[in-house]
């Protein structure tokens, strides 16, 4: 009985101690990366999802390359509506999409259109239309259009460069005559492994352990504590208890033979009440704080403060003029007032960034 109990200790311990290599790693740009993404150098394979793989380049940035199209930075992780979003590190876009793949990888475009490239004399589109520069010249400019009515009338003025679907963040139907720059961040998901509504409930997705594929769960019943704080706590933890309960487990193992003959005539003795763990409740904010976090009524420009574009992470709309709009103020982070209320109701943290949403700051940055 007692080798059962240690073996069972042992199965306990050593997911434990899996799940401590599998924390968030960041370059020094700080994105934050974690499962199905992996730290290449910072985390281990078993860590990740297959071909969720980034790295740091020499310059801190965080790298993801794609093995039909080559390497992109990345701009920010959405794991909440599993999204990446990626530029060029040369700042041309348009360029890579000329021989742009995603075959070989998980990702793939939230949408495609249908793009025509021009080349065109630079007296014709001075300042008339919007002109691709990293393709241009003095002579010549470059554009782009998903208009057929605009090319049959540049047509025979400029000649086709090629016609190919290009990955966009959402289709443009209202875009007749006119061209445009391409310029905006290369937007991609993934569909495997699925941690929707994982994240949704304030939740980390993950494997269940060092040697399974399936897929579980995970949830911080410490949202007051600093993951760098918490991980140092566990690390300072695992590293004192773990020999202190292998020495018991084995002093337990010995003792067990030595006292085998007096446990066979205590036949009627009374187990060991076993004290029920208590049971921990993860809740959002209070209305009060969450009333507390900046509101402000978007104009007609609909521009956003801080680190923000021009759709709501949470429910996937375009902002548009007079919508109420709240802000989380430690990272900036915006969002549709009634979806981003919703979420603080349930969860402490931003769902971008997953940085916790401070009481204490909101109500000092609002005074």
């Amino acid at each position: 009985m007692c080798i059962l109990e240690f073996l069972f200790f042992l199965l306990f311990l050593l997911p434990l101690i899996h799940s401590e290599s599998c924390q968030i790693s960041f370059c020094d740009d700080n994105i934050p990366v974690r499962f199905p993404f992996q730290l290449e150098g910072k985390q281990s394979d078993n860590c990740s999802y297959p071909g969720f793989n980034l790295k740091c380049n020499r310059m801190g940035i965080t790298v993801l390359n794609l093995p039909y199209s080559g390497e992109f930075f990345v701009r920010n992780i959405n794991y909440l509506t599993q999204q990446i979003y990626l530029y060029d590190p040369q700042n041309c876009l348009p360029k890579r999409f000329q021989s742009f793949n995603l075959s070989g990888s998980p990702f793939v475009a939230t949408f495609d259109q249908i793009y025509t490239f021009l080349s065109c004399p630079s007296q014709l589109t001075k300042s008339r239309f919007t002109t691709i520069d990293c393709l241009s010249n003095s002579t010549t400019s470059v554009l782009a259009t998903s208009s057929m009515n605009l090319v049959n009338t540049m047509i025979p003025s400029c000649q086709t460069i090629s016609t190919l679907p290009v990955p966009v963040s959402q289709q443009d139907q209202y875009n007749e005559g006119f061209s445009t720059a391409l310029n905006n961040d290369l937007q991609l998901t993934w569909n495997l492994p699925d941690c929707n509504d994982c994240e949704a409930r304030g939740g980390v997705c993950g494997f269940k352990g060092s040697r399974s594929q399936e897929i579980g769960c995970f949830y911080d019943t410490k949202p007051g504590r600093s993951r760098d704080g918490l991980q140092i706590f566990k690390i300072i933890s695992l590293s004192i208890a773990i020999p202190a309960l292998i020495c018991a487990a084995g002093i337990g193992i010995c003792a067990c033979y030595t006292e085998r003959s007096f446990r066979r005539t205590q036949r009627n003795s009374t187990p060991a009440a076993v004290t029920p763990q208590p049971t921990i409740i993860t809740v959002g904010l209070d209305e009060s704080t969450i009333e507390s976090f900046q509101k402000l009524v978007l104009g007609e420009s609909k521009r956003l403060p801080g680190p923000n574009g021009s759709t709501c992470p949470i429910c996937l709309s375009e902002y548009l003029s007079q919508e109420t709009i709240r802000c989380i103020p430690d990272c900036k982070h915006c969002f549709h007032a009634d979806c981003i209320d919703e979420w603080l109701r349930l969860n402490y943290t931003c769902p971008i960034c997953r940085n916790l949403a401070s009481p204490a700051r909101a109500s000092s940055e609002n005074t």
